[in-house]
């Protein structure tokens, strides 16, 4: 990342803290938030070119013509792209390009970049805010990133101190307390031919439930079940996963069903670089939700913050009914239906421990100032060579304020392939108002509901 310059943002960065100390920052560094920064650790003031604006609370109203249970309508109907970035004139801009995005556009004369006028549209619950401004002077690191303490609802660590606070701000972003969803995914061809498959998740995390603390939820950050429903290959197989909040106290546990079988039992390989569901090995099981899981075979180095032009407010490619065959190209998902801003984001390193085996030498994360959502990451191979690139379409949710990914693509630079997960526009819309609890994600519940 030579050719881009980066720098460390002192109003954002507590660089008083002494090398080592996690977690915890004084009251006055915490008075800072709502404030000078955003109730969750962002630059509230725009930047000095003009070009990202003030963030003023976000989306904090629905569109009119919104009501619970739709697809979310794009609330900036009216803005024009300003710029088209393109195979032709990227190097023009690569001062505000990740490595990876530049590789994309090397690699595909197709891909483009509609550039449109920043709209720091990301919010949260007001309750959110609250914790997270008690989190910031109470919430500590356990170990080397293994797991977090005396922290409740909100972000944990706001005023970051090192990499591994930044990327515990992303696992721990509110996504609402029971979600379900349709997480359909394709993995098209060279050529474009792709096969859908149809996935159906439920997510249940008590962290983010009101009044909760880490003492409520015995050490289980989120559950999570999934069923492939198609193709007939596919169906039946059903994957549950407690995803710990303490991985020093406890490791992801997880538990796959096999309808041919018709039994289940423990994966324990269900973490780090093992291939991700139906993915032809495009996608790992920790690059679901862009990242998830065990952060102990890497080391976590906070680089600092950039502008960098991200996918941001991707209403359109969330419509209900979009055909998918409309959203994926070969070589890359349709560039009409994406919508970039330019956004000041955290940049984090990652670098395989030595003594350790991971498909990835290194990961660099970019993180979306205003949400802590890593928006994109750029791939190392073994040799250090850029292999992949990873981005989200994002959009500022409704039913409750937060801002979250629609569409997750990985792509693999060497093979020419990609893989999107999230596709549900031919399907019902998120669902936040779900009810479950605990008991409905056992191993010997996965017996019962996976019984064909």
């Amino acid at each position: 990342m030579a050719h881009n310059t980066l720098r460390l943002l002192g109003a954002t960065i507590a660089l008083v803290f002494a090398a080592g100390v996690q977690g915890a920052v004084p009251q006055a560094q915490a008075d800072r938030l709502g404030k000078d920064l955003t109730p969750v650790g962002a630059e509230k003031a725009g930047n000095k070119d003009g070009t990202i604006p003030e963030w003023t609370g976000g989306i904090t109203r629905p569109p009119a013509n919104y009501k619970i249970g739709d697809f979310h309508p794009d609330p900036f109907p009216g803005d024009k792209a300003s710029m088209q970035i393109t195979q032709a004139n990227y190097r023009d801009y690569a001062s505000k390009l990740s490595p990876g995005q530049q590789a994309m556009f090397a690699k595909y004369p197709t891909f483009r970049m509609d550039v449109y006028p920043t709209r720091r549209s990301a919010s949260f619950p007001e309750r959110i805010y609250r914790t997270t401004k008690q989190n910031a002077v109470n919430a500590k690191m356990i170990g080397q990133g293994a797991g977090v303490e005396n922290s409740a609802e909100g972000f944990p660590f706001p005023i970051p101190q090192d990499g591994y606070e930044v990327i515990w701000n992303h696992k721990l972003k509110y996504k609402g307390v029971a979600v379900r969803r349709w997480a359909n995914q394709a993995a098209p061809t060279a050529t474009g031919a792709f096969t859908p498959i149809r996935i159906r998740e439920e997510l249940l995390g008590l962290y983010w439930k009101e009044g909760n603390t880490i003492a409520d939820i015995n050490n289980v950050l989120t559950y999570f079940y999934q069923e492939v429903l198609a193709p007939a290959r596919l169906a039946g197989n059903v994957l549950l996963v407690h995803e710990t909040l303490n991985q020093e106290a406890q490791q992801r546990q997880a538990w796959v069903y096999n309808p041919g079988q018709r039994r289940v039992r423990k994966a324990p390989n269900v973490a780090y670089d093992n291939p991700g569901t139906a993915s032809d090995g495009l996608r790992t099981n920790d690059m679901t939700d862009m990242f998830n899981g065990a952060m102990d075979r890497f080391e976590w180095k906070l680089v600092g913050k950039q502008e960098l032009y991200i996918p941001y407010n991707n209403y359109k490619i969330h419509a209900k009914g979009l055909d998918y065959k409309d959203i994926l190209r070969p070589g890359h998902i349709n560039p009409d239906l994406m919508r970039y801003e330019l956004h000041r984001v955290w940049v984090v390193e990652a670098n395989l421990r030595q003594g350790f085996r991971h498909i990835n030498r290194k990961r660099t994360f970019f993180l979306d100032e205003d949400s802590w959502q890593i928006v994109m990451i750029d791939h190392y191979d073994s040799q250090g060579q850029m292999w992949r690139y990873s981005e989200a379409a994002t959009i500022n949710y409704y039913d409750q304020p937060m801002y979250w990914t629609t569409l997750e693509t990985h792509y693999d630079l060497k093979s020419g392939r990609y893989i999107a997960s999230g596709l549900d526009n031919m399907e019902t819309p998120v669902d936040f108002a779900f009810q479950t609890a605990p008991e409905n994600f056992s191993p010997q519940a996965l017996r019962s509901r996976g019984v064909r």
